[in-house]
């Protein structure tokens, strides 16, 4: 396998940044910045190729520290696992053609695929998979001109953005809606032509709901079959949905008292099933309302302590009106 066991950047960044890293000081694309400054690019081939690795482990390592999402760490899996294939058939001259990585994220909000498509960006690129690695975000408004040839312009621009990394595109069912006389559906037809012409020099995911996404891709029968990854995002369970609240309560350094984590899972599970539930983006709007509240409630103290400071009560948790 190309990935594990290079599970954390700590074998390419070293001791020192990697202790950053998990105490929460420094994000791996700082840790990535220290670590080109102290070996920037010169005459030892051997540095470019540590950066890359480097990058290619702590996006893997981000992304093997989000909650659930299987579907997704196996998919890139799968990809690592060719890549190192291919390397080894091409030592032994056998063909080994490019993955053509088309993806199509459908789910609720706050299932993890802006995130999981930025960690991607970054992976990639560490691959060697695409040259730059970054992400251009588009909505409709970013594609779909107001007159006749303004639609072609807007896109393709978007499309040059995105060469050498990853053009999402958000709420891309919107494309498909306002009729035949609508431009959305010439965004479309552009944005299949590129992907056809530059298949291997940038990487397009259509994202949205679910079932407006199955929906869209019905007004093109061959739309669907350009898109080799279709990766759905399942809604959170609620034990899922506690523990990244704790995450997302550790890294600003607070923690729930029990009171306040029992009381946060009855209202989590009491919300399953809503229509567009909001995930992870709910518990972190409940968590920085918490935080907001705490601060109210210690603010008339005379010197909290330590404890008092971090740990977020149920009193703090104004989940009946989240």
């Amino acid at each position: 396998m190309m990935f594990p066991p290079a599970r954390s950047p700590h074998q390419y960044m070293g001791p020192q940044l990697y202790r950053k890293i998990e105490k929460g000081e420094i994000g791996t694309l700082e840790a990535l910045h220290q670590l080109s400054e102290a070996h920037p690019r010169g005459p030892a081939a051997q540095e470019p190729s540590q950066r890359e690795q480097a990058a290619a482990a702590a996006a893997l390592w981000e992304l093997n520290q989000l909650v659930g999402l299987s579907e997704v760490k196996k998919t890139v899996e799968e990809i690592g696992a060719y890549i190192e294939i291919g390397k080894q058939r091409e030592a032994h001259h056998l063909n080994c053609e490019p993955l053509v990585l088309h993806m199509i994220f459908s789910g609720n909000p706050g299932t993890g695929k802006t995130t999981v498509a930025r960690l991607l960006g970054r992976l990639f690129q560490g691959l060697g998979v695409l040259s730059r690695g970054h992400l251009v975000e588009v909505e409709r408004a970013d594609l779909v001109g107001e007159y006749i040839g303004h639609t072609a312009q807007k896109t393709r621009e978007q499309v040059q953005k995105a060469m050498g990394g990853m053009l999402f595109v958000d709420e891309a069912y919107s494309l498909g809606r306002g009729g035949a006389k609508d431009f959305g559906k010439e965004a479309v037809d552009l944005l299949v032509k590129a992907m056809e012409d530059y298949r291997h020099d940038f990487v397009l995911i259509l994202a949205g709901y679910s079932r407006e996404m199955a929906s869209f891709l019905k007004l093109n029968p061959g739309l669907s079959s350009r898109f080799p990854i279709q990766i759905a995002y399942p809604d959170y369970s609620a034990a899922e949905l506690l523990e990244i609240a704790a995450m997302m309560a550790r890294r600003r350094h607070y923690s729930f008292s029990g009171a306040a984590k029992a009381k946060l899972q009855r209202f989590l599970s009491g919300r399953q099933g809503e229509l567009n539930f909001s995930n992870a983006r709910l518990v972190r709007n409940i968590l920085e309302k918490a935080i907001r509240r705490q601060a109210l409630r210690l603010s008339g103290r005379e010197e909290p302590g330590r404890e008092e400071l971090i740990t977020l009560e149920a009193a703090d948790l104004a989940v009946e009106r989240s």
